[in-house]
Protein backbone atom coordinates (compact mmCIF):
# COMPACT_ATOMS: atom_id res chain seq x y z
CA UNK A 1 0.00 0.00 0.00
CA UNK A 2 1.59 3.22 -1.04
CA UNK A 3 0.50 5.61 2.06
CA UNK A 4 1.60 8.93 0.38
CA UNK A 5 -0.74 8.38 -3.02
CA UNK A 6 -3.56 7.16 -0.91
CA UNK A 7 -3.32 10.95 1.21
CA UNK A 8 -2.91 12.41 -1.88
CA UNK A 9 -6.07 10.77 -3.23
CA UNK A 10 -8.34 11.71 -0.30
CA UNK A 11 -6.62 15.66 0.23
CA UNK A 12 -9.24 17.60 -0.50
CA UNK A 13 -7.29 20.50 -1.93
CA UNK A 14 -5.72 18.22 -4.47
CA UNK A 15 -6.36 20.24 -7.74
CA UNK A 16 -8.19 18.38 -10.73
CA UNK A 17 -5.36 17.81 -12.90
CA UNK A 18 -3.18 15.91 -10.49
CA UNK A 19 -6.61 13.40 -9.81
CA UNK A 20 -6.44 12.71 -13.21
CA UNK A 21 -2.64 11.79 -13.14
CA UNK A 22 -3.16 9.68 -9.77
CA UNK A 23 -5.84 7.72 -11.88
CA UNK A 24 -3.46 6.64 -14.29
CA UNK A 25 -1.34 4.83 -11.55
CA UNK A 26 -4.21 4.06 -9.23
CA UNK A 27 -4.23 0.29 -7.18
CA UNK A 28 -7.25 -0.61 -5.64
CA UNK A 29 -6.70 1.06 -2.44
CA UNK A 30 -5.79 4.80 -4.64
CA UNK A 31 -8.66 3.96 -6.63
CA UNK A 32 -11.12 4.07 -3.74
CA UNK A 33 -9.38 6.87 -2.04
CA UNK A 34 -10.37 8.70 -5.47
CA UNK A 35 -13.86 7.52 -6.14
CA UNK A 36 -14.57 9.18 -3.04
CA UNK A 37 -13.83 12.62 -3.51
CA UNK A 38 -17.11 15.37 -3.81
CA UNK A 39 -15.21 16.68 -6.61
CA UNK A 40 -14.72 13.91 -9.19
CA UNK A 41 -15.80 14.73 -12.64
CA UNK A 42 -17.93 12.18 -14.80
CA UNK A 43 -14.94 12.13 -16.91
CA UNK A 44 -13.05 11.12 -14.20
CA UNK A 45 -15.46 8.66 -12.67
CA UNK A 46 -15.74 6.83 -15.97
CA UNK A 47 -11.96 6.74 -15.68
CA UNK A 48 -11.72 4.86 -12.45
CA UNK A 49 -14.47 2.79 -13.35
CA UNK A 50 -12.43 1.60 -15.99
CA UNK A 51 -9.94 0.96 -13.09
CA UNK A 52 -11.54 -1.86 -12.05
CA UNK A 53 -15.23 -3.31 -11.34
CA UNK A 54 -15.46 -3.18 -7.36
CA UNK A 55 -14.61 0.74 -7.88
CA UNK A 56 -17.27 0.41 -10.81
CA UNK A 57 -19.71 -0.94 -8.35
CA UNK A 58 -19.27 2.21 -5.64
CA UNK A 59 -19.23 4.60 -8.36
CA UNK A 60 -22.62 3.49 -9.22
CA UNK A 61 -24.31 3.22 -5.97
CA UNK A 62 -22.68 6.79 -5.02
CA UNK A 63 -24.99 8.04 -8.21
CA UNK A 64 -21.72 8.75 -10.16
CA UNK A 65 -22.64 6.65 -12.69
CA UNK A 66 -25.72 6.38 -15.15
CA UNK A 67 -26.74 3.34 -17.23
CA UNK A 68 -25.17 4.83 -20.48
CA UNK A 69 -21.50 4.67 -18.65
CA UNK A 70 -22.21 0.81 -18.32
CA UNK A 71 -21.33 -2.07 -20.15
CA UNK A 72 -23.57 -5.10 -18.16
CA UNK A 73 -21.40 -8.06 -20.05
CA UNK A 74 -18.39 -6.29 -19.25
CA UNK A 75 -19.14 -5.04 -15.62
CA UNK A 76 -22.31 -7.15 -14.36
CA UNK A 77 -21.31 -6.17 -11.05
CA UNK A 78 -21.90 -2.22 -11.76
CA UNK A 79 -24.99 -3.13 -13.85
CA UNK A 80 -26.69 -4.93 -11.13
CA UNK A 81 -25.22 -2.02 -8.61
CA UNK A 82 -26.98 0.45 -11.06
CA UNK A 83 -30.29 -1.81 -11.24
CA UNK A 84 -30.52 -2.41 -6.95
CA UNK A 85 -30.41 2.01 -6.99
CA UNK A 86 -33.42 1.71 -9.80
CA UNK A 87 -31.20 3.26 -12.36
CA UNK A 88 -30.52 0.38 -14.29
CA UNK A 89 -32.25 -0.78 -17.69
CA UNK A 90 -35.26 -3.15 -17.87
CA UNK A 91 -33.41 -5.25 -20.09
CA UNK A 92 -30.78 -5.65 -17.97
CA UNK A 93 -32.46 -7.44 -15.18
CA UNK A 94 -34.08 -9.42 -18.41
CA UNK A 95 -30.46 -10.44 -19.01
CA UNK A 96 -29.83 -11.53 -15.44
CA UNK A 97 -32.58 -13.33 -14.50
CA UNK A 98 -30.91 -15.60 -17.09
CA UNK A 99 -27.32 -15.76 -16.08
CA UNK A 100 -25.49 -18.94 -15.98
CA UNK A 101 -24.04 -17.11 -12.81
CA UNK A 102 -26.09 -18.29 -9.72
CA UNK A 103 -24.84 -14.95 -7.70
CA UNK A 104 -25.86 -12.47 -10.04
CA UNK A 105 -29.54 -13.73 -10.48
CA UNK A 106 -29.51 -13.62 -6.28
CA UNK A 107 -28.19 -10.29 -6.35
CA UNK A 108 -31.16 -9.22 -9.11
CA UNK A 109 -33.60 -10.57 -7.30
CA UNK A 110 -32.88 -7.82 -4.53
CA UNK A 111 -32.94 -5.12 -6.62
CA UNK A 112 -36.78 -2.84 -6.60
CA UNK A 113 -38.66 -2.46 -9.19
CA UNK A 114 -38.36 -5.19 -11.72
CA UNK A 115 -40.23 -6.10 -14.89
CA UNK A 116 -42.96 -8.37 -13.95
CA UNK A 117 -41.64 -11.16 -16.39
CA UNK A 118 -38.66 -10.69 -14.32
CA UNK A 119 -39.60 -11.43 -11.09
CA UNK A 120 -41.53 -14.76 -12.80
CA UNK A 121 -38.85 -15.65 -14.11
CA UNK A 122 -36.78 -15.45 -10.59
CA UNK A 123 -39.43 -17.10 -9.07
CA UNK A 124 -39.25 -20.04 -10.83
CA UNK A 125 -35.36 -20.42 -10.77
CA UNK A 126 -33.97 -23.69 -10.04
CA UNK A 127 -31.49 -22.43 -7.40
CA UNK A 128 -33.59 -21.66 -4.34
CA UNK A 129 -31.35 -19.22 -2.91
CA UNK A 130 -32.59 -17.18 -5.88
CA UNK A 131 -35.95 -17.62 -4.83
CA UNK A 132 -35.53 -17.09 -1.42
CA UNK A 133 -33.94 -14.13 -2.04
CA UNK A 134 -36.59 -12.72 -4.71
CA UNK A 135 -38.99 -13.76 -1.86
CA UNK A 136 -37.35 -11.58 0.92
CA UNK A 137 -37.79 -8.18 -1.16
CA UNK A 138 -40.31 -8.44 -3.58
CA UNK A 139 -44.06 -7.27 -3.75
CA UNK A 140 -46.61 -7.88 -1.71
CA UNK A 141 -48.41 -9.73 -4.47
CA UNK A 142 -45.61 -12.08 -5.48
CA UNK A 143 -44.87 -12.77 -1.58
CA UNK A 144 -48.35 -14.04 -1.31
CA UNK A 145 -47.66 -16.45 -4.13
CA UNK A 146 -43.70 -17.64 -2.93
CA UNK A 147 -45.90 -18.49 0.64
CA UNK A 148 -47.10 -21.54 -1.26
CA UNK A 149 -44.17 -22.24 -2.35
CA UNK A 150 -42.74 -26.22 -1.86
CA UNK A 151 -39.31 -25.07 -0.18
CA UNK A 152 -39.03 -24.21 3.46
CA UNK A 153 -36.41 -21.93 3.12
CA UNK A 154 -38.62 -19.74 0.47
CA UNK A 155 -41.18 -19.52 2.81
CA UNK A 156 -38.75 -18.46 6.00
CA UNK A 157 -37.71 -15.95 3.53
CA UNK A 158 -41.41 -14.52 2.50
CA UNK A 159 -42.06 -14.67 6.56
CA UNK A 160 -39.07 -11.59 7.22
CA UNK A 161 -40.40 -9.58 3.98
CA UNK A 162 -42.33 -6.58 5.95
CA UNK A 163 -44.29 -6.09 2.09
CA UNK A 164 -45.81 -9.97 3.01
CA UNK A 165 -49.22 -8.99 3.24
CA UNK A 166 -50.51 -9.85 7.29
CA UNK A 167 -52.77 -12.41 6.51
CA UNK A 168 -50.57 -14.49 4.45
CA UNK A 169 -48.04 -13.77 7.66
CA UNK A 170 -50.72 -15.54 9.85
CA UNK A 171 -50.88 -18.49 7.37
CA UNK A 172 -47.62 -18.63 8.06
CA UNK A 173 -47.54 -18.94 11.64
CA UNK A 174 -50.24 -21.21 11.59
CA UNK A 175 -49.83 -23.29 8.67
CA UNK A 176 -53.70 -22.76 7.90
CA UNK A 177 -54.63 -22.52 4.25
CA UNK A 178 -50.78 -23.49 3.28
CA UNK A 179 -49.76 -26.77 1.84
CA UNK A 180 -47.26 -28.48 3.52
CA UNK A 181 -43.29 -27.53 2.69
CA UNK A 182 -42.05 -30.62 0.91
CA UNK A 183 -37.92 -29.96 1.30
CA UNK A 184 -36.11 -27.83 3.42
CA UNK A 185 -31.79 -27.04 2.69
CA UNK A 186 -31.58 -29.91 5.25
CA UNK A 187 -33.55 -32.46 3.18
CA UNK A 188 -31.35 -31.04 -0.13
CA UNK A 189 -28.05 -32.27 1.71
CA UNK A 190 -29.73 -35.50 2.50
CA UNK A 191 -29.04 -38.31 0.21
CA UNK A 192 -32.27 -39.81 0.73
CA UNK A 193 -34.58 -36.95 1.39
CA UNK A 194 -36.81 -38.81 3.97
CA UNK A 195 -37.34 -38.41 7.40
CA UNK A 196 -33.89 -38.66 9.34
CA UNK A 197 -34.18 -40.89 12.70
CA UNK A 198 -33.14 -38.14 15.09
CA UNK A 199 -32.67 -34.68 15.29
CA UNK A 200 -29.12 -33.78 14.66
CA UNK A 201 -27.12 -30.74 13.58
CA UNK A 202 -25.98 -30.88 10.05
CA UNK A 203 -22.56 -30.43 9.17
CA UNK A 204 -22.73 -28.90 6.18
CA UNK A 205 -20.78 -25.66 6.03
CA UNK A 206 -23.55 -23.08 4.20
CA UNK A 207 -25.67 -24.30 6.94
CA UNK A 208 -26.62 -22.72 10.19
CA UNK A 209 -25.45 -24.54 13.35
CA UNK A 210 -28.34 -26.58 14.69
CA UNK A 211 -30.01 -27.12 11.23
CA UNK A 212 -32.05 -30.31 11.21
CA UNK A 213 -34.60 -32.52 9.79
CA UNK A 214 -36.64 -35.79 10.65
CA UNK A 215 -39.36 -34.75 7.67
CA UNK A 216 -41.11 -32.10 9.00
CA UNK A 217 -37.98 -29.13 8.39
CA UNK A 218 -38.26 -28.19 11.90
CA UNK A 219 -34.80 -25.72 12.05
CA UNK A 220 -36.48 -23.86 8.92
CA UNK A 221 -40.00 -23.71 10.55
CA UNK A 222 -38.67 -22.56 13.64
CA UNK A 223 -36.54 -20.06 11.77
CA UNK A 224 -39.71 -18.58 9.74
CA UNK A 225 -41.67 -18.33 12.53
CA UNK A 226 -38.91 -16.11 14.53
CA UNK A 227 -38.95 -14.57 11.52
CA UNK A 228 -42.46 -13.81 10.92
CA UNK A 229 -43.01 -12.93 14.90
CA UNK A 230 -40.32 -10.34 14.25
CA UNK A 231 -42.39 -9.13 11.35
CA UNK A 232 -44.17 -5.60 12.27
CA UNK A 233 -46.63 -6.50 9.43
CA UNK A 234 -47.85 -10.04 11.74
CA UNK A 235 -51.56 -9.61 12.69
CA UNK A 236 -50.55 -9.30 17.15
CA UNK A 237 -53.13 -11.84 17.44
CA UNK A 238 -51.21 -13.95 15.79
CA UNK A 239 -48.55 -12.90 17.10
CA UNK A 240 -49.92 -13.57 20.67
CA UNK A 241 -49.89 -16.87 20.56
CA UNK A 242 -46.13 -17.81 21.03
CA UNK A 243 -45.68 -15.69 24.40
CA UNK A 244 -46.22 -19.55 26.21
CA UNK A 245 -43.84 -21.30 23.42
CA UNK A 246 -40.92 -23.70 24.10
CA UNK A 247 -38.67 -21.96 22.46
CA UNK A 248 -37.20 -18.48 23.94
CA UNK A 249 -35.82 -17.17 20.84
CA UNK A 250 -39.33 -17.27 19.63
CA UNK A 251 -40.47 -15.59 23.03
CA UNK A 252 -37.86 -13.39 22.76
CA UNK A 253 -38.66 -12.07 18.68
CA UNK A 254 -42.45 -11.27 20.90
CA UNK A 255 -40.50 -8.49 23.43
CA UNK A 256 -39.88 -5.72 20.99
CA UNK A 257 -43.31 -5.42 19.40
CA UNK A 258 -45.43 -2.52 20.19
CA UNK A 259 -49.00 -3.85 19.49
CA UNK A 260 -49.45 -6.76 21.98
CA UNK A 261 -51.82 -7.03 24.22
CA UNK A 262 -50.93 -5.80 28.01
CA UNK A 263 -51.20 -9.50 29.17
CA UNK A 264 -48.43 -10.48 27.18
CA UNK A 265 -46.43 -7.90 28.44
CA UNK A 266 -46.88 -9.34 32.45
CA UNK A 267 -45.94 -13.60 30.67
CA UNK A 268 -43.06 -12.30 29.13
CA UNK A 269 -41.99 -10.20 32.08
CA UNK A 270 -41.94 -13.28 33.94
CA UNK A 271 -39.62 -14.98 30.70
CA UNK A 272 -36.79 -16.67 32.36
CA UNK A 273 -34.38 -15.30 29.41
CA UNK A 274 -32.77 -12.14 30.50
CA UNK A 275 -33.15 -10.92 26.80
CA UNK A 276 -36.37 -11.24 26.26
CA UNK A 277 -37.12 -9.00 29.85
CA UNK A 278 -34.98 -6.69 28.53
CA UNK A 279 -36.14 -5.73 24.84
CA UNK A 280 -39.04 -6.03 27.00
CA UNK A 281 -38.25 -3.24 29.25
CA UNK A 282 -37.16 -1.10 26.43
CA UNK A 283 -40.56 -1.25 24.24
CA UNK A 284 -41.71 1.70 24.74
CA UNK A 285 -45.63 0.42 24.22
CA UNK A 286 -45.28 -1.04 27.18
CA UNK A 287 -47.08 0.58 30.04
CA UNK A 288 -45.84 2.06 33.58
CA UNK A 289 -47.27 -0.98 35.57
CA UNK A 290 -45.21 -3.28 33.87
CA UNK A 291 -42.20 -0.95 33.31
CA UNK A 292 -42.37 -1.00 37.52
CA UNK A 293 -41.93 -4.38 37.86
CA UNK A 294 -39.03 -4.44 35.22
CA UNK A 295 -37.01 -1.60 37.85
CA UNK A 296 -36.36 -4.52 40.00
CA UNK A 297 -35.45 -7.13 38.07
CA UNK A 298 -32.67 -8.98 39.36
CA UNK A 299 -30.60 -8.63 35.14
CA UNK A 300 -28.68 -5.47 35.22
CA UNK A 301 -28.94 -5.40 31.22
CA UNK A 302 -32.93 -5.74 31.98
CA UNK A 303 -33.07 -2.56 34.31
CA UNK A 304 -30.02 -0.42 31.81
CA UNK A 305 -32.69 -1.49 28.82
CA UNK A 306 -35.74 0.18 30.93
CA UNK A 307 -33.42 3.21 31.59
CA UNK A 308 -33.22 3.13 27.64
CA UNK A 309 -37.17 3.39 27.47
CA UNK A 310 -38.50 6.91 25.61
CA UNK A 311 -41.22 6.48 27.65
CA UNK A 312 -40.24 5.46 31.83
CA UNK A 313 -41.65 7.72 34.09
CA UNK A 314 -39.23 9.68 35.02
CA UNK A 315 -39.08 8.83 38.55
CA UNK A 316 -38.58 5.56 37.77
CA UNK A 317 -35.51 7.05 35.65
CA UNK A 318 -33.94 8.66 38.35
CA UNK A 319 -34.45 5.60 40.43
CA UNK A 320 -32.59 3.82 38.18
CA UNK A 321 -29.74 6.31 38.15
CA UNK A 322 -27.22 4.98 40.46
CA UNK A 323 -28.10 1.49 39.79
CA UNK A 324 -27.45 0.86 36.37
CA UNK A 325 -24.20 2.08 34.71
CA UNK A 326 -25.75 3.98 31.52
CA UNK A 327 -22.59 6.17 30.99
CA UNK A 328 -22.41 9.26 28.73
CA UNK A 329 -25.54 8.84 27.12
CA UNK A 330 -28.06 10.66 26.54
CA UNK A 331 -31.18 9.05 27.17
CA UNK A 332 -34.74 9.25 25.31
CA UNK A 333 -36.73 10.70 28.35
CA UNK A 334 -33.98 12.88 29.27
CA UNK A 335 -33.87 14.17 25.99
CA UNK A 336 -37.59 14.59 25.92
CA UNK A 337 -38.05 16.00 29.68
CA UNK A 338 -40.35 19.35 29.86
CA UNK A 339 -38.73 22.75 31.28
CA UNK A 340 -40.38 22.19 34.68
CA UNK A 341 -38.59 18.53 34.83
CA UNK A 342 -35.03 19.83 33.60
CA UNK A 343 -34.72 22.51 36.61
CA UNK A 344 -35.98 18.99 39.24
CA UNK A 345 -33.69 17.11 37.60
CA UNK A 346 -30.90 19.85 37.74
CA UNK A 347 -31.17 20.23 41.58
CA UNK A 348 -31.62 16.54 42.62
CA UNK A 349 -29.56 15.14 45.22
CA UNK A 350 -28.40 12.13 43.53
CA UNK A 351 -25.29 12.79 40.91
CA UNK A 352 -26.02 10.06 38.49
CA UNK A 353 -29.28 12.03 38.17
CA UNK A 354 -27.45 15.09 37.05
CA UNK A 355 -25.38 13.74 35.06
CA UNK A 356 -27.93 12.26 32.92
CA UNK A 357 -29.22 15.85 32.73
CA UNK A 358 -25.79 17.15 31.86
CA UNK A 359 -25.79 14.99 29.09
CA UNK A 360 -28.12 16.93 26.63
CA UNK A 361 -26.52 20.27 24.13
CA UNK A 362 -29.51 22.21 24.67
CA UNK A 363 -29.93 23.66 28.09
CA UNK A 364 -30.89 26.71 29.69
CA UNK A 365 -27.47 29.08 30.28
CA UNK A 366 -28.52 29.08 33.85
CA UNK A 367 -29.03 25.28 34.21
CA UNK A 368 -25.95 24.64 32.47
CA UNK A 369 -23.53 26.77 34.04
CA UNK A 370 -24.43 25.58 37.64
CA UNK A 371 -23.88 21.76 36.48
CA UNK A 372 -20.24 23.07 35.40
CA UNK A 373 -19.97 24.38 38.68
CA UNK A 374 -20.91 20.98 39.90
CA UNK A 375 -18.79 19.53 42.81
CA UNK A 376 -19.16 15.69 41.18
CA UNK A 377 -16.71 15.05 38.57
CA UNK A 378 -18.79 12.66 36.68
CA UNK A 379 -21.20 15.52 36.48
CA UNK A 380 -18.42 17.83 34.76
CA UNK A 381 -17.52 14.83 32.55
CA UNK A 382 -20.82 15.35 31.10
CA UNK A 383 -21.50 18.80 30.87
CA UNK A 384 -17.87 20.01 29.50
CA UNK A 385 -18.78 19.16 25.80
CA UNK A 386 -21.27 21.81 26.10
CA UNK A 387 -21.65 24.66 23.71
CA UNK A 388 -21.45 27.74 25.24
CA UNK A 389 -19.52 27.32 28.02
CA UNK A 390 -16.87 29.83 29.12
CA UNK A 391 -13.16 29.50 29.23
CA UNK A 392 -13.21 30.50 32.81
CA UNK A 393 -15.69 27.76 33.76
CA UNK A 394 -14.15 25.41 31.97
CA UNK A 395 -10.51 25.92 33.21
CA UNK A 396 -12.12 25.81 37.08
CA UNK A 397 -13.23 22.41 35.91
CA UNK A 398 -9.30 21.23 34.94
CA UNK A 399 -8.35 23.31 38.19
CA UNK A 400 -10.37 21.30 40.16
CA UNK A 401 -10.50 18.12 38.82
CA UNK A 402 -7.60 17.63 36.45
CA UNK A 403 -7.56 14.33 34.69
CA UNK A 404 -10.83 13.36 35.54
CA UNK A 405 -11.99 16.03 33.23
CA UNK A 406 -9.52 16.76 30.98
CA UNK A 407 -10.03 15.03 27.70
CA UNK A 408 -14.22 15.84 28.38
CA UNK A 409 -12.56 19.93 28.30
CA UNK A 410 -11.20 19.19 25.29
CA UNK A 411 -14.78 18.20 23.11
CA UNK A 412 -16.00 21.51 24.50
CA UNK A 413 -16.70 23.08 20.47
CA UNK A 414 -16.05 26.64 21.99
CA UNK A 415 -12.87 25.50 23.54
CA UNK A 416 -10.25 28.56 22.45
CA UNK A 417 -7.22 28.15 21.29
CA UNK A 418 -4.93 29.32 24.49
CA UNK A 419 -7.84 26.38 26.44
CA UNK A 420 -6.79 23.78 24.10
CA UNK A 421 -2.55 24.75 24.66
CA UNK A 422 -3.01 24.34 28.51
CA UNK A 423 -4.96 21.24 28.03
CA UNK A 424 -1.65 19.89 26.05
CA UNK A 425 0.47 20.98 29.10
CA UNK A 426 -1.53 19.52 31.97
CA UNK A 427 1.01 17.84 34.33
CA UNK A 428 0.22 14.69 34.37
CA UNK A 429 -0.90 14.41 30.86
CA UNK A 430 -3.39 12.56 29.76
CA UNK A 431 -3.39 10.67 26.58
CA UNK A 432 -6.78 10.47 25.04
CA UNK A 433 -6.69 14.39 25.50
CA UNK A 434 -4.35 14.93 22.88
CA UNK A 435 -6.33 13.09 20.65
CA UNK A 436 -9.23 15.20 21.27
CA UNK A 437 -7.26 18.53 20.93
CA UNK A 438 -5.63 17.14 17.48
CA UNK A 439 -9.44 16.59 16.45
CA UNK A 440 -10.49 19.87 17.52
CA UNK A 441 -10.84 22.65 14.94
CA UNK A 442 -9.02 25.28 17.15
CA UNK A 443 -5.79 23.77 18.14
CA UNK A 444 -3.04 25.76 17.60
CA UNK A 445 0.57 24.42 15.72
CA UNK A 446 1.69 24.71 19.08
CA UNK A 447 -0.75 22.57 20.84
CA UNK A 448 -0.71 20.41 17.66
CA UNK A 449 2.81 19.52 17.78
CA UNK A 450 2.40 18.40 21.44
CA UNK A 451 -0.01 15.99 20.01
CA UNK A 452 2.70 14.31 17.71
CA UNK A 453 3.99 13.09 20.72
CA UNK A 454 1.10 10.92 21.53
CA UNK A 455 1.31 7.87 19.02
CA UNK A 456 -2.14 7.56 18.65
CA UNK A 457 -2.79 11.79 18.29
CA UNK A 458 0.22 11.63 15.82
CA UNK A 459 -1.99 10.55 12.98
CA UNK A 460 -4.58 12.84 13.72
CA UNK A 461 -2.01 15.81 14.31
CA UNK A 462 -0.80 15.09 10.99
CA UNK A 463 -3.68 15.45 8.97
CA UNK A 464 -4.84 19.18 10.91
CA UNK A 465 -4.50 21.80 8.55
CA UNK A 466 -3.40 24.09 11.27
CA UNK A 467 0.05 21.90 11.66
CA UNK A 468 2.91 23.87 9.93
CA UNK A 469 3.86 22.96 6.57
CA UNK A 470 7.54 22.25 7.40
CA UNK A 471 6.02 19.65 9.82
CA UNK A 472 3.37 18.33 7.70
CA UNK A 473 6.33 18.21 5.00
CA UNK A 474 8.45 16.14 7.41
CA UNK A 475 6.20 13.60 8.30
CA UNK A 476 5.30 12.72 5.03
CA UNK A 477 8.13 10.19 5.39
CA UNK A 478 7.12 9.50 9.11
CA UNK A 479 8.16 5.56 10.04
CA UNK A 480 4.35 4.74 10.64
CA UNK A 481 2.64 4.81 7.28
CA UNK A 482 -0.69 6.14 9.42
CA UNK A 483 1.26 9.28 9.92
CA UNK A 484 2.41 9.92 6.10
CA UNK A 485 -0.77 9.50 4.96
CA UNK A 486 -2.66 11.71 7.03
CA UNK A 487 0.47 14.26 6.44
CA UNK A 488 -0.12 13.82 2.48
CA UNK A 489 -4.38 14.19 3.40
CA UNK A 490 -3.39 17.36 5.00
CA UNK A 491 -5.27 20.42 3.01
CA UNK A 492 -2.39 22.47 3.95
CA UNK A 493 0.20 20.56 1.82
CA UNK A 494 1.31 23.25 -0.36
CA UNK A 495 0.75 22.09 -4.16
CA UNK A 496 4.07 21.65 -4.84
CA UNK A 497 5.27 19.07 -3.01
CA UNK A 498 1.69 17.60 -3.91
CA UNK A 499 2.81 17.63 -7.81
CA UNK A 500 6.44 16.36 -6.59
CA UNK A 501 4.54 13.40 -5.02
CA UNK A 502 2.52 12.42 -7.91
CA UNK A 503 4.01 9.88 -9.92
Amino acid sequence: MNHILCGLAANPALPSELVDRLITVADDEIATELAARPDLSHAQALALAALGEGTAVHLAYEGRLASADIDPVAQPRAALALLDTGAGLPEWARRFATDPVIERREKLAACPDLPPDVTDTLAADSEIAVVAELALWTTPDMAARLARHPHAEVRRAVAANEATPPAVLEMLLTGDGLPPALRCLVCDRERTPAAHAHPHPHLADDLPPGAFCTGSHESTVHDMWRQALSNPATPARAAAGFAGHSSALLRWSLAARPDLPPEVWGRLADDPLPGTRADLAENPAVDATHLRALATDVSPDVRRSLAHNPRVPLDLLTSLAGTVKIGATLLPRIAAATPAEVESLATSPDPAVRMLLAARRDLPPGIRDALAADTDAKVLKSIAPHPGLSEARLRDMIDRHGVRVLAKVATNPDASPSLLEHVTRHDPPVQKAFREVARHRNATATSLLACLTDRRARPLAAAHPSLPVPVIVELLSDAEGRVSEAAAANPSLPSAMMLKLTP
